[in-house]
């Protein structure tokens, strides 16, 4: 049977029992950028990208640029006229080119969508090749306005660290929005979008986190590509201080019924433990207004 997901992501939709229902939801699926896709792009002045670094773990990372940054050229071609900071493991990433998952996201309107493929360095920016790309519905999707400040004095400040700062922790914890990067062997990366209350990431240590996996579009990317492969990274944007918090690690799913009902409207948990974490200031090219 033709189907857009690999096994790992069946693994999950049939342990979910939602397999008929998430097989027609995949119909959505196409490996091509309709119009009104392309011209979503081009409207967006950021973009989270998901790709995978030397070691093969995943990293979500923020790229913005002045409009019109994403050009489709075709039907399966996106022209980007942006890099990431040097320092952002995205460069790098990008140098060597392979999958890339990107989300074009807009906040005011709740509207977001996929398109996941292969990405070419090309001069001042890259290329990405689709190979799918899709809508999602807008829950979870906090509404937010945003004020672009694309230029600023300040140069970018980044630390390191194998665990959060208690600054960070605080940070994570009163979050109501996130960025997952995840990547399958085979079936490529993908960045998706986390949102809830504030507080629905729980910082269990420096180097543990756990949220809660809400109902959703029943397809499972994100949680089909952590059962296959658990390296997965995270971003996170602080919408009025300028700064993103990219970390990478392992994630694993949590199906424990008394665990999940401890955490309210969660179907399953996501546990995450940080091996690597990078703070850039002055970078968000935005803020909330």
């Amino acid at each position: 049977m033709d189907t857009p997901f690999h096994a790992g992501e069946l693994a999950v939709q049939q342990r979910a029992g939602v397999q008929p229902m998430a097989a027609r939801v995949g119909h959505s699926i196409k490996p091509t950028i309709p119009p009104a896709a392309a011209q979503f792009l081009a409207e967006r002045p950021f973009a989270i990208i998901a790709s995978t670094d030397s070691e093969t773990r995943p990293w979500a990372s923020l790229l913005a640029g002045d409009l019109p940054f994403m050009h489709a050229v075709d039907e399966q071609t996106v022209q980007i006229r942006a890099l990431p900071h040097t320092s952002d493991p995205l460069f790098a990433n990008l140098k060597t080119g392979g999958d890339v998952g990107l989300l074009a996201i807009e906040f005011a309107t709740r509207r977001r969508m996929r398109l996941n493929g292969t990405a070419e360095w090309d001069h001042d920016g890259f290329i990405i090749y689709a190979s799918q790309v899709y809508a999602n519905c807008p829950k979870y999707i906090q509404s937010r306005h945003m004020t672009s400040q694309l230029t600023t004095a300040e140069v970018p400040t980044i630390t390191t660290a194998k665990q959060l700062s208690a600054e960070q922790a605080q940070w994570v914890s009163t979050a109501d929005t996130f960025f997952v990067a995840s990547a399958h062997p085979e079936g490529g990366a993908d960045a998706s979008h986390r949102g809830g209350p504030k507080g629905f990431v729980q910082v269990e240590s420096a180097t543990q986190l756990i949220w809660p996996d809400y109902a959703g579009n029943m397809m499972f990317n994100t949680l089909g590509n952590i059962t296959a492969n658990p390296k997965a990274g995270l971003l996170f944007l602080d919408f009025t201080g300028h700064r993103t918090l990219q970390l990478t690690g392992q994630a694993n799913i949590v199906w424990d019924k008394v665990q999940i009902a401890r955490h309210m409207g969660a179907e399953r948990l996501v546990v995450f433990n940080v091996e690597s974490a990078l703070e850039t200031r002055h970078v968000l090219p935005f803020m909330e207004s």
